[in-house]
């Protein structure tokens, strides 16, 4: 037997009015369908739940028996809707912010602060994304806005601002031949070429262009690069790195992330700067998504922690 809590309505409010027409009233239906609805549940219950005559109604005992129960599923199913309702509102505020490291920068503070002063209820979560995602959980849905670093593979699936753009410098071993060569550069620098040799730290296949762009492959003139080890996080560079199993190319502003200790990091001339965005997929409109973006539009310099090189929020994509 099913039911519906409509009904349960219904026949509650005609036990508080004790009258078809003022219940009727007050739920705002005709009293020919109240009356219908009634007697279909005393059919579902196959009990008379009211005697009526010409001037009165009155509860049966079936009916007394069912005035408790009633209110008390309709009192739950009231509970529930609010719930729901409240999840779903909470779940309207939440932005769900993928990252695939720290960005640092002041980046994050800024950004939340513009969002809230437009929405206030904003709840902006923060989620650790592997680096076989270059994406930063945008491609699979599971963030709705991420910091990546460019290039992004199937670029035409999203939009973005650039926030920063940075050197690119090398990170090497203490001690290495190229950090001698580098002392004696006016300002320190490598120059690419140096490195063609030099077995390269790559990102997990999986990450597509973005892999190939920290190899630098474009700037090898079609040398392929020597892989020296596949690292998935900032910690497991930095220990590649010190056991020289290879050296890495990182933005100027996560040189913290890896150089400490037994590892250096150095300018590199003649490759280009590195990009770091904020990106949505193109299909989402909704309003937290399109101010978050809007925010890393209009952030202005003095509210990013500046690195050599660093230019905030041109807009691409």
């Amino acid at each position: 037997m099913d039911v519906h809590g409509r009904d349960l309505r219904y026949f509650v409010a005609v036990a508080d009015e004790l009258s078809f027409t003022r219940a009727a009233e007050h739920l705002f239906v005709s009293q020919p369908a109240l009356s219908k609805q009634i007697r279909m549940l005393e059919r579902q219950l196959e009990a008379d739940l009211f005697e009526r005559t010409r001037r009165t109604v009155r509860l049966t005992r079936a009916g007394e028996a069912l005035l408790p129960h009633a209110r008390e599923v309709l009192a739950a199913w009231d509970r529930a809707h609010a719930a729901v309702r409240a999840a779903t509102a909470a779940e309207r505020c939440v932005l769900r912010i993928g990252m695939s490291t720290s960005p640092g920068r002041g980046l994050l503070p800024a950004l939340r602060t513009r969002l809230t002063s437009r929405h206030p209820d904003a709840r902006p979560v923060l989620r650790q994304i592997n680096w076989g995602d270059p994406s930063a959980g945008l491609a699979d849905g599971s963030s709705d806005v991420a910091l990546v670093w460019l290039p992004l593979p199937d670029g035409d699936r999203y939009r973005y601002v650039v926030v920063a753009r940075e050197p690119r410098l090398v990170a090497l071993p203490v001690g290495h031949p190229l950090a001698e060569r580098a002392a004696s550069d006016p300002e320190g620098n490598v120059d690419f070429t140096d490195l063609l040799e030099e077995p390269f730290l790559a990102l997990p296949p999986e990450a597509g262009p973005l892999r190939e762009y920290w190899l630098a492959t474009d700037e090898r003139a079609g040398r392929p690069p020597r892989i020296g080890g596949v690292v998935t996080s900032a910690e497991e560079t930095h220990e590649a790195v010190a056991n020289g199993q290879g050296v890495v190319l990182l933005a100027s502003g996560n040189a913290p992330l890896i150089v400490r200790d037994d590892v250096i990091a150095l300018p590199v001339r003649g490759i280009s700067p590195a990009r770091l965005a904020v990106a949505a997929r193109h299909d989402d409109r909704r309003p937290l998504v399109l101010a978050y973006l809007d925010a890393a539009r209009k952030m202005g310099p003095g509210e990013i922690e500046q690195f050599p090189g660093t230019h905030p929020a041109a807009e691409g994509g």
